[in-house]
């Protein structure tokens, strides 16, 4: 198991990877995860020479899937906007030597309210269409595509690993698999264990917090059984620490940042990545 920071954690937008990357080694972080928040701000260039300084890996890059990048809105234009931003992410992924991709790619975040079942139909449908379209873009440059489901607060679209199931099974590519957050996990299901049990270990990624979003272990999980749910289905590939920044401005709002989640970005690293090393060994 790799255990990695998410940059929403530490800097939002993310734009300095030496500084980051410098910061990840001295906490002891296997890899980073980028948030792709603004590609202008994004140099790849200097990506790779950090990963070099440093030997901090960069396997994933996570979505900020604001409101005019989703695939299953009503407009046209948000909907190719999402697209585009998902093949985006694909190359960069690519480009920093990366293998996966994730997020709740499917809606915006924030995007919860209540709607009609013909509506709720059209959604689908036009989720399915693009994250095949996504799909098949990813697995030519050797990508996969991990769903995030997101709480009934932040979507209401895929909340729990049944939803998401389905959304996988209809887009019907080898490359789309799950991503879990344990923030998600503890609200939407009734056994965050029997949910990692549900996803046939078809796991791409782990986001991991406390029950607050803050330092993993500083909570009311039971980390030990949630581990041993993962090693029963074969996972053993990345568990990063998401929190957030209250500098997080494309996701504030949606994610309800309104406070620090720990008395420093630092602490969440500090105290965080050896409780996860512990809990997985």
């Amino acid at each position: 198991m790799k255990f990695g920071i998410s940059s929403l954690a530490w800097q939002s937008p993310f734009h300095d990877p030496m500084g980051q990357f410098e910061k990840a080694k001295k906490y002891g972080v296997d890899i980073y995860e980028i948030a792709a928040e603004d590609f202008s701000l994004i140099n790849v260039e200097d990506i790779l020479k950090a990963k070099e300084a440093t030997g901090i890996g960069t396997p994933s890059v996570c979505g900020a899937f604001g409101e005019t990048r989703d695939v299953s809105s009503d407009l046209p234009e948000y909907r190719k906007e999402g697209l585009q931003y998902i093949k985006d992410m694909v190359d960069l992924a690519a480009a920093i030597g990366g293998d996966t991709v994730v997020g709740p790619m499917y809606s915006a975040c924030g995007k919860a309210r209540a709607v009609s079942p013909e509506q709720k139909k059209q959604a689908w449908a036009w989720a399915v269409e693009y994250l095949q379209e996504a799909a098949d873009y990813a697995k030519d440059k050797g990508i996969r595509l991990g769903i995030e489901t997101l709480n009934r607060f932040e979507t209401d679209f895929i909340n729990t690993v049944d939803q998401a199931a389905e959304l996988i099974d209809r887009i019907g590519r080898d490359n789309v698999g799950f991503m879990l957050d344990t923030f998600h996990l503890n609200i939407e299901e009734t056994s965050i264990v029997g949910a990692i049990r549900r996803t046939g270990g078809k796991i791409y990624d782990i986001h991991a917090c406390a029950n607050t979003r803050g330092i993993p272990g500083e909570d009311h999980f039971d980390w030990p059984a949630m581990a041993a749910a993962l090693k029963e289905v074969g996972y053993d590939d990345y568990c990063v620490i998401e929190s957030f920044t209250p500098e997080c401005e494309v996701l504030a709002k949606s994610a309800s940042v309104w406070r620090p989640f720990a008395e420093s970005p630092e602490a969440i690293a500090e105290r965080g990545i050896p409780f996860l090393r512990k809990i997985f060994a």
